[in-house]
Protein backbone atom coordinates (compact mmCIF):
# COMPACT_ATOMS: atom_id res chain seq x y z
CA UNK A 1 0.00 0.00 0.00
CA UNK A 2 1.22 3.55 -0.64
CA UNK A 3 1.68 6.59 1.22
CA UNK A 4 -0.72 8.38 -0.17
CA UNK A 5 -3.35 5.59 0.59
CA UNK A 6 -2.29 5.11 3.78
CA UNK A 7 -3.08 8.73 4.58
CA UNK A 8 -6.20 8.35 3.19
CA UNK A 9 -7.23 5.49 5.00
CA UNK A 10 -6.21 7.03 8.22
CA UNK A 11 -7.73 10.61 7.59
CA UNK A 12 -11.17 7.56 7.42
CA UNK A 13 -10.54 6.02 10.38
CA UNK A 14 -9.90 9.65 12.88
CA UNK A 15 -12.72 11.55 13.35
CA UNK A 16 -12.99 15.38 13.34
CA UNK A 17 -12.56 15.43 17.26
CA UNK A 18 -9.28 14.01 17.24
CA UNK A 19 -7.87 16.81 14.63
CA UNK A 20 -9.97 19.98 16.19
CA UNK A 21 -7.93 18.31 19.68
CA UNK A 22 -4.72 19.02 17.63
CA UNK A 23 -5.55 22.80 16.31
CA UNK A 24 -6.52 23.52 19.85
CA UNK A 25 -3.54 22.50 21.28
CA UNK A 26 -1.17 24.41 19.24
CA UNK A 27 -3.46 27.42 19.75
CA UNK A 28 -3.06 26.81 23.43
CA UNK A 29 0.21 26.54 23.04
CA UNK A 30 0.65 30.26 21.19
CA UNK A 31 -2.36 31.65 23.86
CA UNK A 32 0.22 30.72 27.08
CA UNK A 33 3.25 32.00 25.18
CA UNK A 34 1.34 35.13 24.54
CA UNK A 35 -0.23 35.81 28.34
CA UNK A 36 3.78 35.01 29.70
CA UNK A 37 5.16 37.48 27.72
CA UNK A 38 2.82 40.34 28.36
CA UNK A 39 3.26 39.38 32.14
CA UNK A 40 7.00 39.72 30.90
CA UNK A 41 6.87 42.85 29.33
CA UNK A 42 4.91 44.72 32.28
CA UNK A 43 7.08 42.73 35.53
CA UNK A 44 10.76 43.28 33.82
CA UNK A 45 12.11 46.88 33.85
CA UNK A 46 15.42 46.26 31.79
CA UNK A 47 14.92 46.19 27.99
CA UNK A 48 17.69 43.64 27.94
CA UNK A 49 16.10 41.07 30.48
CA UNK A 50 12.70 41.77 28.52
CA UNK A 51 14.88 40.30 24.98
CA UNK A 52 16.38 38.00 27.10
CA UNK A 53 12.72 37.09 28.45
CA UNK A 54 10.83 36.93 24.67
CA UNK A 55 14.39 34.40 23.16
CA UNK A 56 13.39 32.25 26.04
CA UNK A 57 9.76 31.85 25.20
CA UNK A 58 10.40 31.34 21.82
CA UNK A 59 13.11 28.67 22.32
CA UNK A 60 10.40 27.18 24.86
CA UNK A 61 7.48 27.61 22.26
CA UNK A 62 9.32 26.02 19.97
CA UNK A 63 10.25 22.78 21.77
CA UNK A 64 7.38 22.01 23.09
CA UNK A 65 4.87 22.74 19.80
CA UNK A 66 7.32 20.20 18.39
CA UNK A 67 7.25 17.73 21.65
CA UNK A 68 3.48 17.96 21.67
CA UNK A 69 3.07 17.42 17.43
CA UNK A 70 5.52 14.55 17.55
CA UNK A 71 3.60 13.11 20.65
CA UNK A 72 0.40 13.73 19.45
CA UNK A 73 0.72 11.99 16.27
CA UNK A 74 3.05 9.16 17.61
CA UNK A 75 -0.01 6.68 16.15
CA UNK A 76 0.05 7.85 12.92
CA UNK A 77 1.36 5.38 10.77
CA UNK A 78 1.68 7.41 7.77
CA UNK A 79 4.69 9.57 9.96
CA UNK A 80 7.39 6.93 9.44
CA UNK A 81 6.30 5.23 6.15
CA UNK A 82 8.74 5.51 3.99
CA UNK A 83 8.47 8.50 1.52
CA UNK A 84 11.47 7.00 -0.38
CA UNK A 85 14.83 5.47 -0.38
CA UNK A 86 18.17 7.50 -0.69
CA UNK A 87 20.83 5.03 -0.82
CA UNK A 88 20.36 2.19 1.69
CA UNK A 89 18.13 4.67 3.97
CA UNK A 90 14.23 4.99 4.45
CA UNK A 91 13.33 8.61 4.29
CA UNK A 92 10.21 9.76 5.95
CA UNK A 93 8.21 12.53 6.89
CA UNK A 94 9.48 11.79 10.95
CA UNK A 95 12.85 11.76 9.57
CA UNK A 96 12.41 14.97 7.24
CA UNK A 97 10.96 16.93 9.72
CA UNK A 98 13.48 15.59 13.02
CA UNK A 99 16.58 17.34 10.51
CA UNK A 100 14.74 20.23 9.69
CA UNK A 101 13.74 20.85 13.49
CA UNK A 102 17.79 19.89 14.15
CA UNK A 103 18.61 22.81 11.64
CA UNK A 104 16.21 25.38 13.41
CA UNK A 105 17.05 24.58 16.64
CA UNK A 106 20.89 24.81 15.80
CA UNK A 107 20.80 27.91 13.54
CA UNK A 108 18.79 29.59 16.19
CA UNK A 109 21.28 28.47 19.45
CA UNK A 110 24.14 29.89 17.40
CA UNK A 111 22.27 33.32 17.13
CA UNK A 112 21.96 33.08 20.39
CA UNK A 113 25.79 32.25 21.37
CA UNK A 114 26.44 35.12 18.87
CA UNK A 115 24.51 37.74 20.28
CA UNK A 116 24.76 37.26 23.74
CA UNK A 117 27.93 35.27 24.83
CA UNK A 118 30.76 35.95 21.91
CA UNK A 119 30.63 39.54 22.24
CA UNK A 120 32.09 39.41 25.52
CA UNK A 121 35.07 37.36 24.45
CA UNK A 122 35.47 39.57 21.76
CA UNK A 123 35.89 42.91 24.37
CA UNK A 124 37.78 39.96 26.38
CA UNK A 125 40.57 39.81 23.70
CA UNK A 126 39.99 42.79 21.39
CA UNK A 127 39.06 41.34 18.40
CA UNK A 128 38.46 43.69 15.67
CA UNK A 129 35.20 43.94 13.42
CA UNK A 130 36.26 41.84 11.07
CA UNK A 131 37.60 39.22 12.49
CA UNK A 132 34.41 38.85 14.30
CA UNK A 133 32.34 38.57 11.73
CA UNK A 134 34.59 36.06 10.40
CA UNK A 135 34.47 33.87 13.70
CA UNK A 136 30.31 34.04 13.71
CA UNK A 137 30.27 32.98 10.69
CA UNK A 138 32.40 30.42 10.71
CA UNK A 139 31.05 29.38 14.18
CA UNK A 140 27.75 28.95 12.89
CA UNK A 141 28.59 26.64 9.55
CA UNK A 142 30.40 24.39 12.15
CA UNK A 143 27.37 24.39 14.82
CA UNK A 144 25.25 23.48 11.81
CA UNK A 145 26.96 20.66 10.47
CA UNK A 146 27.39 19.60 13.24
CA UNK A 147 24.18 19.23 14.16
CA UNK A 148 23.07 17.56 11.11
CA UNK A 149 25.74 14.67 11.24
CA UNK A 150 24.69 14.47 14.47
CA UNK A 151 20.92 14.23 13.99
CA UNK A 152 21.43 11.89 10.77
CA UNK A 153 23.56 9.49 13.17
CA UNK A 154 20.84 9.40 15.61
CA UNK A 155 17.56 8.57 13.51
CA UNK A 156 19.73 5.50 11.75
CA UNK A 157 20.36 7.97 8.40
CA UNK A 158 22.93 5.89 6.74
CA UNK A 159 25.75 8.34 6.02
CA UNK A 160 27.37 6.44 3.11
CA UNK A 161 24.63 7.35 1.74
CA UNK A 162 25.21 10.81 1.35
CA UNK A 163 27.82 9.58 -1.31
CA UNK A 164 24.97 10.37 -3.59
CA UNK A 165 24.46 13.46 -2.57
CA UNK A 166 28.13 14.21 -3.42
CA UNK A 167 27.35 12.59 -7.30
CA UNK A 168 23.78 14.67 -7.78
CA UNK A 169 25.96 17.68 -6.71
CA UNK A 170 28.51 16.73 -9.40
CA UNK A 171 25.88 16.46 -12.31
CA UNK A 172 24.47 19.80 -10.58
CA UNK A 173 27.63 22.04 -10.56
CA UNK A 174 27.84 20.58 -14.51
CA UNK A 175 24.67 22.05 -15.47
CA UNK A 176 24.89 25.21 -13.76
CA UNK A 177 25.31 25.56 -10.15
CA UNK A 178 29.51 26.03 -10.55
CA UNK A 179 28.92 29.92 -10.00
CA UNK A 180 27.07 29.49 -6.34
CA UNK A 181 30.00 26.95 -5.53
CA UNK A 182 32.37 29.04 -6.74
CA UNK A 183 31.49 31.89 -4.70
CA UNK A 184 30.78 29.44 -1.65
CA UNK A 185 34.01 28.69 -1.77
CA UNK A 186 35.24 32.10 -2.83
CA UNK A 187 33.20 33.05 0.45
CA UNK A 188 35.28 30.40 3.31
CA UNK A 189 38.70 31.58 1.29
CA UNK A 190 37.61 34.84 2.20
CA UNK A 191 37.15 34.37 5.46
CA UNK A 192 40.25 32.67 6.13
CA UNK A 193 42.58 34.71 3.66
CA UNK A 194 40.51 38.18 4.52
CA UNK A 195 41.28 40.66 1.59
CA UNK A 196 38.69 41.63 2.56
CA UNK A 197 36.57 41.66 6.21
CA UNK A 198 33.51 43.10 7.36
CA UNK A 199 34.40 47.15 8.01
CA UNK A 200 36.95 47.72 5.60
CA UNK A 201 36.49 50.54 2.90
CA UNK A 202 36.87 49.05 -0.46
CA UNK A 203 36.78 51.19 -4.28
CA UNK A 204 35.01 49.46 -6.47
CA UNK A 205 34.74 51.14 -10.35
CA UNK A 206 35.32 54.28 -8.51
CA UNK A 207 32.86 53.74 -5.90
CA UNK A 208 33.73 53.95 -2.42
CA UNK A 209 32.17 51.68 -0.03
CA UNK A 210 32.13 50.01 3.27
CA UNK A 211 31.88 46.12 3.73
CA UNK A 212 29.35 45.48 5.93
CA UNK A 213 28.24 41.34 5.91
CA UNK A 214 29.85 38.74 3.84
CA UNK A 215 27.52 36.20 3.36
CA UNK A 216 27.66 32.60 1.53
CA UNK A 217 27.05 33.58 -2.07
CA UNK A 218 27.84 37.39 -1.89
CA UNK A 219 29.17 40.13 -0.16
CA UNK A 220 27.16 43.44 1.15
CA UNK A 221 28.50 46.52 1.11
CA UNK A 222 27.42 50.32 1.54
CA UNK A 223 27.91 53.20 -0.58
CA UNK A 224 28.50 56.68 0.23
CA UNK A 225 24.92 57.18 -0.95
CA UNK A 226 23.78 54.84 1.51
CA UNK A 227 22.98 52.41 -1.17
CA UNK A 228 23.52 48.54 -1.19
CA UNK A 229 25.72 46.68 -3.38
CA UNK A 230 25.57 43.15 -3.61
CA UNK A 231 28.58 41.64 -4.83
CA UNK A 232 29.63 37.53 -5.77
CA UNK A 233 32.32 36.40 -3.64
CA UNK A 234 34.67 35.81 -6.44
CA UNK A 235 34.60 39.08 -7.44
CA UNK A 236 37.14 39.44 -4.68
CA UNK A 237 39.24 36.42 -5.62
CA UNK A 238 39.34 37.34 -9.39
CA UNK A 239 39.35 40.82 -9.47
CA UNK A 240 41.29 44.22 -8.61
CA UNK A 241 39.97 46.57 -6.08
CA UNK A 242 41.15 48.61 -4.13
CA UNK A 243 41.50 47.91 -0.01
CA UNK A 244 41.57 50.68 2.16
CA UNK A 245 41.69 48.85 5.00
CA UNK A 246 43.66 46.16 4.25
CA UNK A 247 46.73 47.02 6.63
CA UNK A 248 46.53 50.27 7.72
CA UNK A 249 43.35 52.49 8.68
CA UNK A 250 45.15 55.66 8.16
CA UNK A 251 44.45 57.89 5.26
CA UNK A 252 46.39 60.57 3.54
CA UNK A 253 44.65 63.59 2.23
CA UNK A 254 46.19 66.01 0.05
CA UNK A 255 44.80 70.21 -0.44
CA UNK A 256 45.75 72.02 -3.59
CA UNK A 257 45.74 75.41 -3.86
CA UNK A 258 46.89 78.22 -6.31
CA UNK A 259 48.48 81.82 -5.00
CA UNK A 260 49.65 84.43 -7.50
CA UNK A 261 52.38 84.85 -9.06
CA UNK A 262 53.08 88.12 -7.17
CA UNK A 263 53.09 86.39 -3.16
CA UNK A 264 55.61 85.27 -1.42
CA UNK A 265 56.54 81.89 -1.95
CA UNK A 266 58.34 81.40 1.88
CA UNK A 267 55.28 82.82 3.52
CA UNK A 268 53.26 80.75 1.76
CA UNK A 269 54.36 77.69 2.75
CA UNK A 270 54.48 78.93 6.28
CA UNK A 271 50.68 79.67 6.26
CA UNK A 272 49.61 76.75 4.45
CA UNK A 273 52.15 74.79 7.46
CA UNK A 274 50.17 77.01 10.49
CA UNK A 275 46.81 76.62 9.34
CA UNK A 276 47.57 72.52 9.40
CA UNK A 277 49.08 73.13 12.65
CA UNK A 278 46.48 74.66 14.18
CA UNK A 279 43.64 72.55 12.80
CA UNK A 280 45.59 69.40 14.46
CA UNK A 281 45.49 70.84 17.91
CA UNK A 282 41.27 70.63 17.68
CA UNK A 283 41.75 66.64 19.18
CA UNK A 284 38.31 65.46 17.26
CA UNK A 285 40.37 65.97 13.79
CA UNK A 286 42.91 63.44 14.29
CA UNK A 287 45.26 64.57 12.45
CA UNK A 288 48.35 62.75 12.74
CA UNK A 289 52.01 63.56 13.73
CA UNK A 290 53.36 60.96 11.94
CA UNK A 291 53.68 60.66 9.15
CA UNK A 292 54.36 64.69 9.36
CA UNK A 293 52.12 67.30 7.38
CA UNK A 294 54.15 68.44 4.36
CA UNK A 295 54.12 71.19 1.77
CA UNK A 296 54.80 71.09 -1.87
CA UNK A 297 55.63 73.41 -4.44
CA UNK A 298 54.03 71.40 -6.94
CA UNK A 299 54.27 73.29 -10.18
CA UNK A 300 54.42 77.04 -12.37
CA UNK A 301 50.49 76.97 -13.43
CA UNK A 302 49.34 78.85 -16.18
CA UNK A 303 47.60 81.56 -14.06
CA UNK A 304 48.91 80.81 -10.79
CA UNK A 305 51.57 78.81 -8.48
CA UNK A 306 50.22 75.51 -7.62
CA UNK A 307 51.08 74.27 -3.99
CA UNK A 308 50.09 70.77 -2.31
CA UNK A 309 49.66 70.34 1.26
CA UNK A 310 49.76 66.50 2.69
CA UNK A 311 48.74 65.20 5.97
CA UNK A 312 47.36 61.98 7.52
CA UNK A 313 44.00 61.23 9.52
CA UNK A 314 44.17 58.20 11.54
CA UNK A 315 40.73 56.30 10.80
CA UNK A 316 38.40 56.75 7.55
CA UNK A 317 35.22 57.36 8.00
CA UNK A 318 33.10 59.89 5.52
CA UNK A 319 32.72 62.63 8.80
CA UNK A 320 36.50 62.88 8.68
CA UNK A 321 37.57 62.43 5.12
CA UNK A 322 35.46 65.20 3.88
CA UNK A 323 35.29 67.35 6.50
CA UNK A 324 38.44 67.55 8.00
CA UNK A 325 39.42 69.01 4.23
CA UNK A 326 36.74 71.25 4.57
CA UNK A 327 37.96 72.93 7.54
CA UNK A 328 41.20 72.70 6.38
CA UNK A 329 40.62 74.98 3.51
CA UNK A 330 38.42 77.73 5.26
CA UNK A 331 41.28 78.09 7.85
CA UNK A 332 43.81 78.54 4.78
CA UNK A 333 41.40 81.22 3.21
CA UNK A 334 41.05 82.95 6.14
CA UNK A 335 45.01 83.05 6.66
CA UNK A 336 45.73 84.04 3.06
CA UNK A 337 43.18 87.22 3.56
CA UNK A 338 44.98 88.14 6.68
CA UNK A 339 48.33 88.40 5.00
CA UNK A 340 46.63 89.36 1.75
CA UNK A 341 47.68 86.69 -0.28
CA UNK A 342 45.92 86.10 -3.60
CA UNK A 343 44.20 83.28 -5.18
CA UNK A 344 44.14 83.60 -8.82
CA UNK A 345 41.30 82.66 -11.30
CA UNK A 346 42.50 81.71 -14.97
CA UNK A 347 42.18 84.92 -17.39
CA UNK A 348 42.09 85.46 -20.44
CA UNK A 349 43.44 88.94 -22.44
CA UNK A 350 41.13 89.78 -25.26
CA UNK A 351 42.51 91.85 -28.19
CA UNK A 352 39.96 93.37 -30.36
CA UNK A 353 41.82 94.42 -34.39
CA UNK A 354 39.74 96.99 -36.50
CA UNK A 355 40.06 96.24 -39.92
CA UNK A 356 41.46 99.10 -41.80
CA UNK A 357 39.71 101.37 -43.71
CA UNK A 358 41.01 100.62 -47.62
Amino acid sequence: MSVFENWIEYLNDVGLSYWLGGILGVIGIFVIRFVLKKIGERLIQSERLVALWKTFLNWSTLFILIIFLLSYLSNTPWLYDTLFVFGDTNVSIFLVLAVLFVVVVAVRFSNAVKRYVLPTLYSKYELDKGMQATFNTLFQYVVVAIAILVALSSLGFNLTSLTVVVSVLGVGIGFGLQNIMSNFISGLIILFERPVKVGDRIIIDDTIADVEEIKMRATIVRTRANERMIIPNSFFLEEKFINRSYSDTRLRISIQVGVSYDSDVKLVKKLLEESVVELKEEKWHNILNDPKPRVFFEDFGESSLDFKVWFWIDQQTDEREFRVPSDLRFKIFEKFNEYDIEIPFPQRDLHMIEPSDK
